[in-house]
């Protein structure tokens, strides 16, 4: 698969993605949301930290995540092109691109939507505000939108730890570039054996 390609499948990642948190952003408070199906709903949500809401503690905690997603896309960039030009199987190629373009979507956010919109509680953010943004360079919020509630009830008694509590299967929200990444993982652990063929040893 031609560099070309994967730059494509990027670009259309990415451009889904930017325009999807744009809108979000831009029409949407802060817990805003609407319901699609009882299993799925649009709810807006902003993310601070790492993949499930996680955060790194300490005034600099999202200053070195921010920095570290910056590292991370350019060893993946390195492995996309390195791959391409080893011509490396198509699905290796595929993965690769959709975690590059997954990554580099919320490092869009991470790094520039404090300085391109205002804050979303209780309002809905302008872009490019007259009066500046909500935050400063490397200190933007992932915009994530996508709710799966696909089961809601309380568990049984008998369970350890969790029984009679309240449950939410699937409780996380996401965004495009989450799932661009997911979908990459995803492919390299269904197809691994495509993505990684073992080299024949010559007698």
């Amino acid at each position: 698969m031609s560099l070309k390609k994967s730059i494509l499948i990027i670009i259309l990642v990415l451009l889904v993605d930017q325009i999807s948190k744009v809108y979000i952003k831009t029409s949407f408070s802060l817990g805003d949301g609407v319901k699609v199906f009882d299993w799925f709903q649009i709810l807006f949500v902003e993310n601070e930290g790492m993949a499930w809401g996680a955060k790194i503690p300490g005034e600099y905690g999202k200053l070195f995540l921010t920095v570290f997603r910056l590292i991370a896309i350019v060893g993946i960039g390195y492995w996309l092109w390195d791959s391409v030009r080893k011509k490396a199987s198509r699905v290796l190629v595929v993965a690769i691109a959709l975690i590059f373009a997954g990554a580099f979507g919320n490092i869009i956010d991470s790094v520039f939507y404090g300085l391109l919109f205002n804050d979303s509680h209780h309002q809905v953010a302008t872009f490019l505000p007259a009066d500046g943004g909500y935050g400063t360079l490397l200190h933007g919020k992932v915009v994530d939108m996508l709710y799966f509630p696909l089961w809601k009830g309380y568990l049984p008694e008998w369970l350890p730890f969790w029984g009679g509590k309240f449950f939410t299967f699937f409780d996380p929200v996401f965004n495009i570039a989450d799932m661009s990444i997911s979908t990459g993982v995803g492919l390299l652990i269904a197809f691994n054996k495509r993505a990684f063929p073992k080299k024949e040893i010559e007698a």
